[in-house]
């Protein structure tokens, strides 16, 4: 009895203990037995691995991408510090991509604390590198030192070749483990291997990687397009070192190699596209700042040298492009120097160029005559670079500068170079150029803003918007079509002969502004182009959004004469400036109503000149019919056609002809919109030096103009 007793009692001694050992793992789980067990430690490279996004943003291809980068950069601050010349990328047909240059090798000599070679130091030990403390490099983009080791931990494989001291020397990794590869077989070990004898004043680095697929994503891929755009870019901020971009791979295409000789100057005018309103300004200067950081365990005060560049430029267009980089190292999200580049601009802006701007003056007694940084980037390209030692980086992708005293040195130089240049140091027109520019840019958002106040006054008044002159169809979308005709006798027949379940008429009653010429103010003070704006209900401008466009189709409905052609252009240059989005779909035409028909029996035959005219009459006429007996009516207005007629030759999509009107129609149109002010406008001084200017078989002096 006594022993099942015990045996009783030791079997519930047993079973407390293990409720009790269960019970901890649960709170420890739960967080709430925190003591020093809890406590882990990620060593050497496996940080990296377990929080690759903190070095290298994710795990997709930018991520990928930002390996290339690292190594990239590194050859690139070999060549910013004099030493490199020549950058290979190749793209291998195992996806391992691989980065050389020949600048002075990464060193492979031992090292005194590691007590391994300073190769494999680099590319195993975060913050490791020649970097730091302004020995190797005075200025350099992979500051933080973990570039060439972030890479061997995201590896499965790396091999790195160095080229010094007469020989090639070599290191690989496998899971990050250092030895050599002899075949498929690996042999650990921290030895460098000489793999061949070359001239003793050959140097450089070689490393191929294969990315571990473990950690990144299966559509993880690498883009050599990508890989072309930054090697461009890197030869614009280092000039004189050569690139070149090799992708192996099926369907990889013709080696890439780009060389500079410009620097940012060749930037800006390799991204200027359209007309350019100004040459290209180019400003630089160098000054110190103090910075307070840690040196061998003690802060002290450290003297810097900062060197600013900048190029810019402004062209036709609203589009702005603006890059900024930091020694060598693209700043997507900008930082302080970007900061200070925009304070300056538009101090230098608002306080010099548009001072005294008689297009503002009106808009001074509102206090509205100030350029916004939004008004001054209409249609401005540049680039602005600063090198300066150790800077301070948000984030190790190293996308945003954070060094404070930069931003007001850029600020300083800046400022002062475009103080000179609007002051009198750039050429008088190119000044005057970029005046008129943006001194448009502030009238068009002032303008804009109230168009849009007006609207939204409208709107809360109940008022539908549209023009009063449109009728307009009963169905909208890609199957719906608004025709432009020219007045209210085009407009009569068009709107009886109308299918006007889709098709909607909207009549001209005068000549649409020439918006190539004319401001945006200017435009919308037109009525006829804000009718045409309304009526279309995609906006205007920057503001336009094809996807709100209430017709699939616009078509421009004109007569066949030089008149009609004139308003032609005019609705075509509207639609290139301000609407340019529909041209680029495809979604304007032209009817091509007949200047002549000719009607034999129930056939009508149809002539758009006087030479197809012509033409038909003499095919027509090859029998024994007589050419008196043909009777030709002529058009000389859409107003002359009747209901059937009309519909026939422009309405009835079954019949009608129509011609599609692209972007290069668009430009065209501009020109000879432009072309017919001159001729046949109201300013005679004009007129005159043209015609003086284009007729080589007239006496200037018989000109009666």
């Amino acid at each position: 009895m006594a022993t099942s007793t015990t045996s009783a009692s030791g079997r519930s001694r047993t079973g407390k203990a293990a409720k009790a050992k269960k019970a901890t793992k649960t709170a420890t789980a739960n967080g709430s037995n925190y003591d020093a067990d809890a406590i882990q430690t990620l060593e050497g490279l496996e940080a990296v691995r377990k929080r690759p996004g903190m070095y290298i943003g994710g795990t997709g291809s930018p991520g990928l991408m930002h390996l290339v980068w690292e190594l990239l950069d590194n050859s690139v601050d070999e060549a910013a510090a004099g030493f490199a010349t020549r950058i290979d990328i190749t793209v291998h047909r195992d996806q391992s991509v691989e980065v050389a240059d020949n600048g002075r090798g990464i060193p492979i000599d031992r090292h005194a604390k590691r007590k391994v070679s300073a190769l494999e130091v680099v590319l195993t030990e975060l913050h490791a590198g020649g970097k730091f403390g302004g020995g190797a490099y005075g200025a350099s983009g992979g500051l933080h030192g973990v570039g060439a080791s972030v890479v061997n931990a995201l590896s499965a494989k790396l091999v790195a070749q160095v080229d010094r001291d007469g020989h090639t020397h070599e290191l690989a990794f496998r899971n990050r483990v250092a030895g050599q590869f002899t075949g498929s077989s690996f042999k650990a070990g921290h030895d460098l291997v000489r793999t061949r004898r070359i001239a003793k004043t050959r140097s450089g680095t070689r490393i191929r990687f294969w990315h571990d697929r473990d950690i990144f994503d299966s559509n993880a891929r690498v883009d050599a397009g990508l890989i072309r755009e930054r090697a461009v870019q890197a030869c614009f901020l280092v000039p004189g070192v050569r690139i070149r971009v090799f992708d192996k791979r099926a369907g990889g295409g013709e080696t890439f190699e780009f060389i500079s000789r410009g620097g940012l100057a060749d930037l800006v005018d390799s991204r200027s596209t359209g007309s350019n309103t100004c040459e290209i300004i180019t400003l630089s200067g160098i000054e110190k700042f103090s910075e307070r950081v840690p040196v061998e365990g003690t802060m002290r005060d450290v003297e810097r040298e900062c060197t600013v560049e900048v190029a810019m430029r402004w062209v036709d267009g609203f589009d702005a492009d603006l890059s900024s980089f930091v020694n060598t190292i693209p700043t997507s999200q900008g930082g302080t120097h970007l900061a200070g580049f925009e304070r300056a601009l538009t101090r230098a802006v608002n306080d010099i160029l548009l001072k005294d701007s008689r297009k503002l003056a009106k808009l001074v007694r509102q206090n509205k005559n100030r350029a916004t940084r939004e008004d001054i980037q209409e249609g401005m390209v540049a680039a602005i670079k600063i090198v300066v030692p150790e800077p301070q980086f948000r984030g190790q992708t190293k996308q945003e500068l954070g060094t404070p005293a930069v931003e007001k040195i850029v600020y300083d130089i800046v400022k002062q170079g475009l103080a000179d240049w609007f002051g009198g140091g750039g050429p008088k027109s190119h000044i005057n150029a970029v005046r008129n520019k943006l001194a448009d840019a502030v009238l068009n958002r002032v303008s804009s803003r109230q168009l849009l106040e007006n609207r939204r006054r409208a709107a809360s008044m109940g008022a539908t918007g549209l023009p009063d002159k449109l009728a307009d169809c009963r169905e909208h979308g890609p199957d719906s079509e608004l025709i432009i005709v020219e007045g209210d006798s085009a407009a009569g027949p068009a709107k009886a002969g109308r299918n006007s379940r889709n098709v909607a008429i909207l009549p001209l009653r005068g000549k649409v502004v020439n918006a190539g010429k004319a401001t945006l103010k200017q435009v919308l003070d037109n009525a006829e182009a804000q009718a045409l704006f309304t009526a279309i209900g995609a906006g205007s401008g920057r503001d336009f959004n094809l996807a709100d466009a209430r017709y699939g189709r616009i078509v421009i409905l004109c007569d066949a004469d030089v008149d009609g052609s004139h308003i032609r252009c005019l609705l075509l240059t509207l639609i290139h400036e301000f609407m340019r989005p529909l041209l680029e779909e495809g979604r304007v035409f032209a009817a091509q109503p007949p200047l002549y028909t000719c009607r034999i029996g129930d056939t009508i035959h149809r002539a758009f000149s006087d030479e197809e005219r012509d033409a038909i009459a003499a095919e027509l006429t090859r029998g024994s019919r007589r050419a008196e007996n043909l009777v030709w009516q002529r058009f000389k207005g859409l107003g002359e056609m009747n209901v059937d007629e009309l519909a026939e030759c422009a309405l009835d999509p079954e019949t009608r002809i129509l011609r599609r009107l692209t972007i290069a129609d668009g430009a065209a149109a501009r020109r000879t919109a432009g072309l017919f002010d001159i001729l046949m406008g109201s300013d005679v001084a004009v007129r005159r030096d043209y015609l003086i200017a284009n007729s080589t078989l007239l006496d200037p002096d018989a000109l009666d103009i």
